[in-house]
């Protein structure tokens, strides 16, 4: 098959699955272009109340297709950091499954989800330094905020991988999991994630990636919303609740 992202919704959950497995799912300029609209789409489908990242087979992302770097390097890096900035932007929670490589791009893309549990075992590492390419700002920026700039210089230095106790420890990855532990892992935390208010997610996320002009509006869309009674309710009555905000489209 060529390589491509697949992609389906199930019980509130879309999955994106970043699929080239001859190259360990390195990803293409095609793929790299193709992530942003499909990202798009998925925002504004009504069904879609989380996403996961993940892989084909047994890795999550080997990196960037370095074919794709011969031609134009600044246009792959260009093409790369559009895809990691929708992703960053996504309106709902968006959690990184990892198995195996996370490397490269593949790290840049995990790293702009909200959340990564991975498969004891897995790799990751951020390479520019062995190619020569100055890894852009915002994914700079990005993993200092995860990490610390100790561990992002560290890895920015070096292109060292590290494993997954060292990725928990250093705050990229959010929970290890057995082998074969993970997909379970991951389908239970999605299911709590969907039966969770929209509207509190929404805001923490926004806030907790450092938006400072929003509290305005989202004191509103409390206000203006049913969540906070609904949930109250339900609490006293020993029931789950039904949360009805959701994202504007």
């Amino acid at each position: 098959m060529e390589p491509e992202l697949l992609h389906g919704v199930t019980d509130g959950v879309a999955t994106v699955v970043l699929h080239h497995p001859a190259k360990r799912n390195a990803m293409t300029a095609a793929m790299w272009a193709a992530l942003p609209p499909l990202l798009d789409t998925l925002a504004a489908d009504p069904r879609v109340r989380v996403l996961v990242l993940t892989g084909a087979g047994g890795t999550f992302c080997a990196g960037a297709d370095i074919s794709t770097l011969q031609g134009s390097p600044d246009e792959a890096q260009t093409l790369a950091v559009r895809a990691e900035e929708a992703l960053a932007a996504f309106p709902k929670p968006t959690l990184a499954a990892v198995k195996g490589h996370c490397v490269g791009g593949g790290a840049q893309l995990a790293g702009a989800c909200d959340l990564r549990f991975a498969e004891e075992g897995a790799l990751f590492g951020v390479t520019p330094a062995k190619l020569g390419i100055v890894y852009p700002a915002s994914a700079t920026r990005r993993l200092v905020s995860l990490v610390g700039p100790g561990a992002a210089k560290y890895l920015l230095f070096s292109g060292e991988l590290i494993d997954t106790e060292r990725a928990l420890r250093t705050g990229f990855v959010d929970e290890v999991l057995p082998v074969d532990a993970l997909d379970k892992r991951v389908a239970e935390f999605t299911r709590v994630l969907v039966s969770r208010s929209q509207l509190t997610q929404a805001a923490a996320k926004e806030f907790a990636d450092g938006r400072t002009d929003r509290d305005a509006h989202w004191s509103a869309q409390a206000r203006a919303s049913d969540d906070t009674s609904e949930g109250v309710a339900a609490f006293l009555e020993r029931r789950e609740p039904r949360f009805t905000w959701t994202v504007p489209r």
